[in-house]
């Protein structure tokens, strides 16, 4: 085996993937390294599973919007049998077979950099392999869940999202610790398929506190609705659980302890850097690794280190590691070919003003660009508009108590969207729009001229720019 290539990217999730097929369109050779299974915690333990389990639970509330559709109880084992179907059954031979056809070569095992363009592997046999890049290694190893320091937690074997999307059975009982995206999606999941209880422990003010405030309105309102507890300011002071797999007991600043079956612990996510060999080259080994626009590590002499993805702390979102993957691999090969490698295309530009993100809850919740709050913290000149979702002709057809809320964060100088975000069941498919009006910083008064087809949901751009003014 080859011990030299072009580019070595150590992770195999979404973004070292891309960075490689990116690399290798423009003539490179590329190898891949993965400790664990080639397609990353997205695959398995993330986006994938986790979708799966929501979709059935989504699809359910929908069609009971609709009068003469019999809705009966969601079958969980089906469920869970469909998302073994999603993960593979969590074999990654298609996704190690999709790498080797790209083609580079996959290297199973622990990679970590060894000094300047060194890379060193150590193999599942405990054999060790060094391997070269002549023009740049990439690093592309995600994120793991972070569990706070709470006295007993990690004792109690809490569930994380790579446990409760791999959940082989529904619990009673579950209580869940933190207020964002996961913590939302995962509790309205479980309580879909099957949970009789479920208590999120929201430690501020209210659920999805980086999102518009009517955002985390109605998706609080959808729980109390569907019978999901959430309790905010809640602080977890101490948790119990005396015997392993059994009942376990939150105990909080204020208020009556939680007692459940599972926990989850959803409260963020750090950069996997743990034993990245980040200090041979001279960067902290503790600390997310930082990145120019072109992804390249600043502080590394020679411009040869690069970091995509969650690893360098942009954006913690697929998507995102995606987009910097494919500026990365573009970059690396314009590089190598002496080429220019300041082009427009060729640096992270979508970061700036705001990645696009979906919550996958029922009302599903999306935004891109920035919240009124964060325009006006930055100094923009800012009026928002707000305009209810429901009233829009095409919501009546989507049955009845069809409800959300839209609102368009403007820039009054320039007339260009600073943000926008949508809160209702299946707001998701309008965020692409609202994604290229706000990054081609399209003005209002074009805008107009874009007709929504009647009867959409989509006619509520034009209801927002009405609300303007236009």
């Amino acid at each position: 085996m080859a011990d030299e290539f072009d580019v070595i990217v150590i992770g195999a999730g979404p973004a070292g993937e891309n960075v490689a097929d990116r690399a290798v369109r423009g003539g490179l050779s590329a190898a891949i390294v993965e400790e664990n299974l080639a397609g990353g915690e997205c695959s398995y333990w993330a986006c994938i599973p986790s979708k799966a389990l929501l979709r059935p639970v989504e699809l359910a509330a929908e069609a009971r919007r609709v009068p003469g559709l019999d809705i009966g109880p969601i079958d969980a084992a089906a469920v869970l049998a469909r998302r073994d179907e999603a993960v593979s059954r969590y074999d990654d031979a298609g996704q190690v077979e999709w790498i080797e056809g790209v083609p580079a070569e996959f290297v199973r095992g622990r990679g970590r950099l060894d000094g300047p363009r060194r890379v060193r592997v150590d193999l599942p046999d405990g054999a060790s392999r060094s391997l070269t890049a002549r023009h740049a290694v990439v690093l592309a190893t995600g994120s793991r869940a972070a569990v706070p320091p709470v006295p007993g937690l990690a004792e109690a074997a809490p569930w994380t999202s790579h446990e409760v999307t791999a959940a082989e059975a529904v619990p009673e009982r579950l209580a869940v610790i933190g207020g964002g995206v996961v913590a939302c999606e995962m509790a309205q999941a479980m309580h879909g398929l099957g949970t009789l209880e479920t208590t999120v422990l929201v430690r501020g003010e209210r659920l999805l506190e980086r999102l518009e405030p009517f955002a985390s309105d109605l998706v609080a309102e959808s729980f109390a609705a569907s019978g999901i507890t959430v309790r905010t300011r809640a602080e977890v002071t101490r948790v119990e659980r005396p015997a392993p797999g059994g009942p376990v007991t939150v105990h909080l600043s204020s208020g009556p302890p939680v007692e459940a079956d599972e926990l989850l612990v959803a409260t963020g996510r750090r950069p996997a850097v743990a034993g990245l060999g980040l200090e041979s080259v001279g960067l902290a080994g503790d600390q997310p690794v930082a990145v120019n626009d072109s992804m390249r590590a600043t502080g590394v002499d020679g411009g040869w280190l690069y970091a995509v993805g969650d690893v360098n702390g942009r954006d913690l979102l697929t998507h995102m590691g995606k987009y910097q993957a494919r500026v990365c691999g573009d970059v690396i090969a314009a590089r190598a070919k002496g080429e220019p490698d300041d082009l427009p295309a060729l640096r992270d530009l979508a970061g700036g003003y705001g990645a696009p993100q979906v919550v996958f809850t029922d009302p599903q919740v999306c935004a891109v660009g920035r919240t009124e709050a964060r325009a006006r913290e930055e100094g923009f000149p800012v009026r928002a508009v707000e305009y209810d979702l429901g009233a829009v002709s095409g919501a009546y057809l989507l049955g009845d108590g069809y409800r959300g809320r839209a609102k368009a964060v403007v820039d009054t100088e320039r007339r260009v969207l600073l943000g926008v975000t949508f809160a209702g069941p299946g707001a998701a498919e309008l965020l692409h729009a609202a994604t290229i009006a706000v990054t081609a910083e399209v003005p209002l008064e074009r805008l107009w001229h874009a007709v929504p087809s009647f009867p959409t949901v989509s006619e509520i751009w034009l209801r927002l720019l009405e609300a303007y003014g236009l």
